[in-house]
């Protein structure tokens, strides 16, 4: 189905079951832990061996010597794989480092081999008899002593300068200007559930039960990796225990299960431990960040650029921290740049909402410290530089851009004219109080989708499609979907994901996996309902589906009636054509946040949080709220305790596992309100919805940071925001 109008005529806007907060369909089976994630699917393959990696012990240079001799006589021992008996591995689309080192080594713990035993305590035993010896080499871990040699990105147009106006003068001739540079570290996506997979083959022809978030990118990264045919590659996924970006690519868990299972001959799972699941895969990369923003002295911004540098291993991309910035205000002399430096760390990669959610720290502060220079209330001088229209290219409006009405509504539930001005100013006993706003925004994107959908001669709907759930609430969206556009309830609708044997979906990635997955169940049951109304003879236009029954005319049949003893089956596609060169769809939000900070040790505890936001329809606002939520708690812990702490003689994260690397807990969250403004966007997709998951960290760490300029009347500009960063500069105790 090719959407390039409004509907008019649109089943889905009954709404009877989509836009009501439901029940996750999937949440039985997750309270129980009786859904099977991919390490403990026992019962797919019988005879399964066990797999451990083991991980470089430096972070650049070469292996002069590996000897596995003990390990391969250790007891249980099946196989060892290391890159001189893997045979030639290639490189996918988007891996940026090689899966299995050697002799080359790129980054610490990058895999070089992986023992295969009858038991996971053998495998692992065996791992530390293999002897590696090195020959090191000089490496670059230091973000800001590489900045100087970092490059403009090759990696794609999007990455490269923008310009509008006359920056430079612009903000020169500007009477009020902000001049200011912000840093975020490394981050880890610290998800729940490790990246773990089980592989068996069959003759030439390969399963494997693995954890990601993209399941047909994984299947094309994988033959190509191995050098087989993408029909002889199954991939099954129906579970995920959380990925935040960190599951969207072929990780060396799959490619080594894979390589492990044709070695051993029988099957083989392979689950990374927590230290190398930072140091292995993939993390939020560290950025500098230079904002620069001139305005007249009524808050008119004049001119606004933004600079970031961040780095990556050779090969790689930037963290596109600048891309809001080109959307977010409006201003006609702008520019924004990213350089990127070439890093020996760990690959550095997509985290829930990549771009924004660093970019957003630097510029949102700097649009607060710019209000303060012009005496304007922060919430005030960002309406004033509302704009309708992409502010590079103004021809192209915003197919919905609500963002005054998210701050005006935000500022009024949470009081915020109770704000004081002046920083430092109210106290509630040996805290010191303070109240930050930021705007949020994460892009809306487009993707195609397919689907399958059956109807059997019990009436029963059920669709097939490679979409993941990560703990989004996938599932249970579909379903809806399904079950407003077939007329049945949703205990009638049985949902398959995750399985490359099923139509491509948009997969579960940069928040566009609900508007555009349901969009695809929703192109196919248009399919499904015309093959039922041509069945029985009805015009499929003035067909009714409620119930469970199809009416037409005055006659009526059930759906199972409709299907017959051999059941119907329709599958099709979502495709946009030029709608994103039309229109800029993006997503809009505020957060508002209260702060406490203890004025003699400068602890900081968050009291109250609030996100509004206008992000289409919510199909399931149960779901939504709950994704909004855990985003807001990321964001919580990007401004006051994430940090991958680098040791930069050697080159390795240091704070490794969840002891080292600190993460918001239920003490640390305060409640959180969540508004989502009442609204459709019938230009975003059929569904008229878009992504909400993502924008939710969106602002929220520049939201806690500028609470804590109120509170304290300090400002740090180097996240994370911790008490050493406050404590030599808070006021006098009176």
């Amino acid at each position: 189905m090719k959407f390039d109008t409004p509907a008019t005529t649109n089943p889905i806007d009954q709404g009877k079951v989509i836009g009501k907060p439901t029940d996750r369909i999937d949440g039985p089976l997750k309270t129980t832990g009786t859904a099977p994630y991919a390490y403990e699917r026992h019962d797919v393959v019988p005879n399964q061996a066990y797999g451990y990696i083991v991980g470089a012990g430096i972070a650049k240079g070469r292996i002069a010597l590996l000897d596995d001799r003990a390990a391969r006589a250790a007891p249980g021992v099946i196989a060892v794989v290391t890159a001189k008996n893997a045979g030639p591995l290639a490189k996918g689309k988007f891996n940026t480092a090689k899966l299995l080192g050697g002799p080359d080594i790129q980054h610490y713990h990058q895999a070089i081999a992986l023992v295969v035993a009858e038991t996971f305590e053998q495998a692992r035993a065996a791992a530390h008899l293999v002897r590696v010896d090195y020959k090191r080499s000089k490496g670059a871990w230091d973000l800001a002593q590489a900045k100087d040699s970092a490059t403009m990105p090759t990696t794609g147009e999007a990455d490269k300068d923008t310009a509008t106006g006359d920056f430079a003068k612009g903000f020169k001739d500007a009477p009020v200007q902000l001049d200011a540079t912000y840093t975020t570290p490394d981050q880890s996506h610290a998800m729940m559930e490790p990246h773990a997979s089980i592989a068996a083959w069959d003759g030439d022809k390969l399963t494997v039960w693995t954890s990601n978030q993209m399941i047909d990118w994984g299947v094309t990264d994988l033959a190509k990796t191995l050098g087989i045919p993408k029909q002889n590659v199954r991939m099954v996924s129906p579970y995920i225990g959380g990925g935040f970006g960190g599951k969207l690519w072929l990780r060396a868990d799959v490619v080594l299960a894979a390589l492990g299972a044709k070695a051993a001959r029988r099957p083989v799972k392979v689950a990374l431990a927590r230290p190398l699941m930072i140091n292995n895969t993939t993390h939020r990369p560290a950025t500098i960040q230079r904002v620069r923003i001139g305005a007249t002295k009524d808050g008119a911004i004049t001119a606004i650029g933004h600079e970031s540098w961040s780095g990556d291993l050779p090969g790689g991309a930037p963290e596109v921290a600048v891309q809001q910035t080109r959307l977010l205000y409006a201003g006609p002399n702008r520019i924004t740049k990213m350089r990127l430096a070439v890093l020996d760390l760990p690959e550095g990669n997509a985290m829930r909402a990549p771009g924004e959610a660093p970019g957003l720290m630097a510029l949102e502060v700097a649009m607060d410290e710019m209000a303060e220079k012009l005496a304007m209330d922060p919430v005030e001088f960002r309406i004033r530089n509302d704009t309708q229209v992409d502010p590079e290219k103004p021809e192209r409006p915003f197919s919905q851009r609500r963002l005054n009405e998210c701050l005006r509504t935000g500022a009024e539930r949470f009081g915020w004219n109770k704000r004081p001005a002046a920083p430092g100013k109210t106290r509630d006993g040996r805290w010191l109080v303070g109240m930050g706003v930021a705007s949020a925004f994460r892009n809306n994107l487009l993707t195609k989708s397919a689907a399958r959908v059956r109807l059997d001669d019990k009436g029963i709907v059920t669709v097939e499609t490679d979409m993941t759930d990560i703990g989004t609430g996938t599932y249970t969206i579909i379903g809806q979907t399904a079950a407003e556009m077939m007329g049945v309830p949703l205990d009638r609708v049985v949902v398959r994901l995750g399985d490359s044997a099923f139509p491509i979906s948009a997969g579960s990635g940069g928040q566009w996996g609900a508007n555009n997955s349901t969009s695809g169940v929703y192109a196919a049951c248009v399919k499904l309902r015309e093959a039922v109304a041509k069945k029985l003879g009805f015009d499929p236009l003035q067909t009714e589906f409620a119930d469970g029954r199809v009416r037409f005319d005055g006659r009526s049949k059930s759906l199972a009636e409709a299907a017959g003893d051999a059941g119907l089956v329709a599958e099709d596609a979502i495709e946009y054509g030029d709608l994103d060169k039309k229109y800029q769809q993006s997503t809009f939000g505020a957060h508002f946040v209260e702060v406490g900070v203890d004025v003699a040790t400068a602890e900081i505890r968050i009291r109250r949080m609030l996100a509004v936001c206008a992000a289409g329809r919510i199909l399931n606002p149960k779901a939504a709220r709950s994704q909004v939520i855990g985003a807001m708690t990321m964001g919580a812990g990007a401004a006051l305790m994430e940090e991958l702490a680098i040791d930069k003689r050697f080159g390795f994260f240091v704070n490794h596992d969840l002891a080292g690397y600190e993460v918001p807990v239920h003490a640390d969250i305060p409640h959180q309100e969540v508004i989502f403004l009442d609204e459709t966007d019938p230009i975003s997709s059929p569904m008229k919805a878009k992504g909400v998951g993502e924008l939710g960290i969106c602002g929220v760490a520049a939201a806690v940071a500028n609470a804590i300029y109120n509170a304290t009347g300090v400002r740090v500009r180097n996240y994370p925001i911790t008490l050493d960063k406050l404590l030599d500069r808070l006021p006098t105790v009176s």
